[in-house]
C-alpha cells in the first residue's frame, strides 16, 4: 500500500472538522425522531439510521479529499487494508448511539487521522449541544475555537466511572473521589475531562480505536493524559482494534488513578 506522505495536520484537521459537522448535521435529522435501529455484535450493540447516514457522509468527503489515507470506521467492515497504510482516518460516526436513541445529547460524530499509531488531528463535534472540540499534534486544544486545559488536580476527584469500577476503587482513593453519573459517550466523557468539566474517567477493557483516537488527542493537548492500568500509552492501527482496562486524567493524577484502581478491574 502507499504512504501518504502527509505532514500537514493542520489541512487535514480543516478536512475532518468540515466533514464531522456535515455528519452531525445529518445525524441531527434522525434525533429524538425515532430512527430505523438494528443490533450487531449478538445484539450487544445497537447501530441506527443516523450512524449509517453519517458514516456515509464521512466515507464521501474524507476518502474522496484523501484518497491515499486507509480507513478504520465502526460502521464500516474492516477488511484489514488498513494495516497497510502509516495513515488513516479512525471514525466513529456516532459515539454515544445509546444516548443518542434516548434522545440524550451527550453524543458525538469523532473523527481522528492517526499517523504511525498515533492520533495526529481530531475533532469531537456534538451537534445537540452546539460543542466542536479540536486539537492538532503540537496545538492546543480547542473547544468552539477557545482553548481548554483539564483543571488541577484535588482532593476531591469527580470521576465518570461504572458504579461497580469505581467503589472497588482502593479505599483510601475512594474515601475523596466523588462518583459523576454515567455518560454513554466514551468519547465525550474524555472531552469533559479535557475542559475541566470532570477530573477523571475508568473505562472497561474493550474501548476500540472509533472511541478514542480523537478525544485522546484532545485530552493529550489539554493537558490529560489516557493509558491503560500499566502505564502503557495507547498504539492505534494494530492488528486488534480494542483496549484493555483504561485510565484518564490530569497528566499529573494518572498514576495515582491507575493505582487506586487495579482492584476496580479485578474479578
Amino acid at each position: 500500500m502507499t504512504e501518504s506522505g502527509a505532514g500537514d495536520w493542520d489541512d487535514d484537521l480543516e478536512l475532518l472538522v468540515s466533514a464531522a459537522t456535515e455528519a452531525g448535521e445529518a445525524a441531527m435529522g434522525y434525533f429524538r425522531n425515532s430512527p430505523e435501529t438494528w443490533w450487531k455484535n449478538e445484539g450487544r450493540s445497537p447501530v441506527t439510521a443516523a450512524d449509517y447516514a453519517a458514516n456515509d457522509i464521512l466515507i464521501d468527503r474524507l476518502r474522496l479529499a484523501r484518497p491515499t489515507y486507509g480507513w478504520l470506521s465502526e460502521e464500516t467492515e474492516d477488511d484489514g487494508a488498513r494495516l497497510g497504510y502509516e495513515t488513516l482516518f479512525v471514525i466513529d460516526p456516532i459515539d454515544g448511539t445509546r444516548a443518542f436513541m434516548n434522545g440524550l445529547s451527550t453524543w458525538c460524530v469523532s473523527a481522528a487521522v492517526v499517523h504511525r499509531g498515533r492520533p495526529v488531528a481530531g475533532v469531537l463535534v456534538a451537534p445537540a449541544l452546539g460543542e466542536t472540540f479540536t486539537a492538532v499534534l503540537d496545538g492546543v486544544a480547542l473547544k468552539n475555537g477557545f482553548p481548554i486545559s483539564v483543571r488541577d488536580p484535588s482532593d476531591a476527584m469527580a470521576i465518570a466511572a461504572p458504579a461497580e469500577a469505581f467503589k472497588r476503587l482502593k479505599p483510601d482513593y475512594l474515601a475523596r473521589a466523588r462518583r459523576v453519573e454515567h455518560i454513554p459517550s466514551l468519547a465525550y466523557r474524555l472531552a469533559m475531562i479535557a475542559d475541566g468539566r470532570i477530573d477523571a474517567t475508568l473505562v472497561y477493557p474493550h474501548s476500540h480505536d472509533w472511541d478514542l483516537a480523537a478525544a485522546e488527542l484532545i485530552l493529550e493537548r489539554a493537558g490529560g493524559r489516557l493509558s491503560s492500568l500499566d502505564g502503557q500509552t495507547l498504539g492505534y492501527n494494530g492488528a486488534v482494534v480494542h483496549h484493555p482496562a483504561l485510565c484518564a486524567a490530569h497528566e499529573t493524577a494518572l498514576d495515582g488513578l491507575t493505582s487506586a484502581a487495579q482492584s476496580a478491574f479485578s474479578h
